[in-house]
């Protein structure tokens, strides 16, 4: 098994365990994942307890009226950043994280097609990261999401 569907596959079990222990909850703001996040989430131990809700919000209108996101670009870091505080105050999560890209065939916003972009908010600290991922939309997706479990799963440990 590659190392994009093991963590697919994985995660979302070793994310449950370190959210238990930890004793936080998740949320989630997806924007490029169309939700595949939260549903990948819900196979993991005891989701009930801990996964506090997702949205997906692919209009750049829902991701500010609902999301806090701000006027601008909607594939940047500033963005994801926003994804994931609103995702947290929505939700009333100790841990969120989001994602927004362009997935592409083509570019969007002036980024070229597999720029995406992962934000998170721990107990209130934002942060982003950026990734460049060449491959066909689906490709974009499946590599997207693996990120964005290895990122929830490095911040709960960190909880």
């Amino acid at each position: 098994m590659d190392a994009v569907k093991d963590a697919l596959e994985e995660l979302p079990h070793r994310i449950a365990d370190e959210v238990e222990r930890a004793g936080i909850t998740v949320g989630l703001a997806e924007s490029l994942t169309c939700g595949n996040l939260t549903g990948a989430l819900g196979k993991g131990g005891n989701s009930g307890e801990w996964l506090s809700g997702g949205i997906v919000a692919y209009q750049t209108e829902i991701k500010q009226a609902v999301l806090g996101v701000g006027e601008g670009p909607v594939v940047s870091a500033r963005c994801a950043e926003e994804m994931a505080a609103g995702a947290a105050k929505l939700f009333n999560s100790d841990l969120a994280i989001s994602t927004t890209g362009a997935g592409g065939p083509g570019p969007l916003e002036g980024q070229p097609a597999g720029t995406v972009f992962i934000g998170w908010s721990l107990f209130g600290e934002a942060g982003s990261a950026r990734y460049s991922f060449d491959r066909e939309p689906a490709e974009v997706l499946e590599k997207t999401e693996a990120a964005a479990l290895r990122k929830l799963y490095e911040l709960a440990q960190k909880a």
